[in-house]
């Protein structure tokens, strides 16, 4: 698990990236759309701790945002835990001991009702846009792109070497790399890649989410930082998470395209945004109205956080939400409000 605790004095740190600019550029079609503008809220007034945990994915983009309150003059203290998505809102929804859920998914029924059961209704917020990165090392010097269907295939252990997956590559044994099951990106994983390879079973996402835990030598961590040391150590090595993680490691790492019928998509914040990319998937941040009238440093932070998102998330190598997703969680928040 990874937990960061965050302290005034915190600055941001983040590695030079090449999507510096593409947060001004998603803004662009606010000519078009205009950006609800919530009121302003100044860290130095907003007193009270917050406990924020979840998705490994979201993770990084929710510290940046917090190191920015905290650096704005936020005097209190925010502990971010890495568990997973799952994690995240077990913790929010059955034990009722954080006050937000990173997630990399939309909460499920069963994860609602838990809420409910708390006197909590809990609340989404878009917050952004990752596009799921598939990586080998950067090592690999036969690899540069794979269709669905065969990643699929090397997951679940269909194949499991690599001239399996093509004769003209090595005779090696594919070495797997997936976060655990308690994560929003293995369960977006398995629906996209996974689950389609079992079309006549009763559940196809389950039994997609089986082969892929029982794949032959596969490495399962909710840590991302885990996988991304297993597969820069080796040239047969596979694995895929959050795009955030690519960008941090890409001198080690080697992006790979995926072929969706009609050519090459790789990752990028047009391919991310308009869906072009088969595994590109939006972000969130879940409350509830109770939490928020119960502590109101929870409604100030989410504010916050709608409000600069946009400032830091090409810095963490995320994509900007769209205008639109952007406002309908700004309406959310203040529907919790009351405003």
């Amino acid at each position: 698990m990874l937990k960061r605790i965050i302290t005034a004095g915190l600055m941001i740190s983040a590695a030079a990236l090449p999507l510096a600019a593409m947060a001004q550029d998603a803004t662009a079609e606010a000519a078009e759309v205009t950006p609800i503008e919530l009121p302003l809220v100044d860290p130095l007034a907003v007193t009270g701790d917050l406990i924020i945990a979840g998705s490994s994915t979201v993770f990084p983009l929710t510290e940046a945002v917090a190191a920015l309150f905290t650096d704005e003059g936020y005097s209190g203290e925010i502990t971010v835990d890495s568990i997973g998505t799952g994690g995240g809102f077990e913790r929010f929804c059955e034990a009722a001991e954080t006050d937000i859920v990173n997630a990399s998914r939309p909460i499920k029924a069963a994860e609602i009702a838990a809420c409910e059961a708390n006197g909590r209704t809990p609340i989404e917020f878009r917050v952004g846009t990752d596009a799921l990165a598939i990586v080998v090392s950067a090592e690999n010097d036969f690899l540069e792109s794979l269709t669905l269907e065969q990643l699929g295939q090397i997951f679940t252990g269909q194949v499991t070497t690599w001239d399996q997956v093509d004769s003209s590559f090595p005779a090696e044994t594919i070495q797997l790399f997936s976060p655990g099951s308690d994560s929003g990106t293995f369960d977006y994983f398995v629906e996209e890649a996974a689950a389609p390879l079992f079309p006549d079973a009763e559940d196809d996402v389950a039994a997609g989410a089986e082969a892929v835990l029982i794949a032959p030598g596969i490495q399962l961590s909710e840590d991302d930082n885990v996988l991304v040391q297993g597969i820069e150590g080796s040239p047969y090595a596979i694995g895929y998470f959050g795009f955030a993680y690519f960008v941090e490691n890409a001198d080690q790492l080697k992006l790979l395209g995926v072929d969706a019928g009609d050519g090459v998509i790789v990752p990028d914040e047009v391919t991310a945004e308009d869906g072009s990319y088969p595994l590109a998937r939006p972000l969130f941040i879940y409350s509830a109205p109770s939490v928020i009238t119960e502590k109101p440093q929870v409604g100030e932070f989410i504010s916050f956080y709608l409000t600069n998102v946009n400032d830091v998330i090409a810095e963490v190598g995320y994509f900007p939400a769209s205008v639109d997703a952007l406002n309908l969680a700004k309406e959310n928040l203040l529907a919790a409000l009351g405003q």
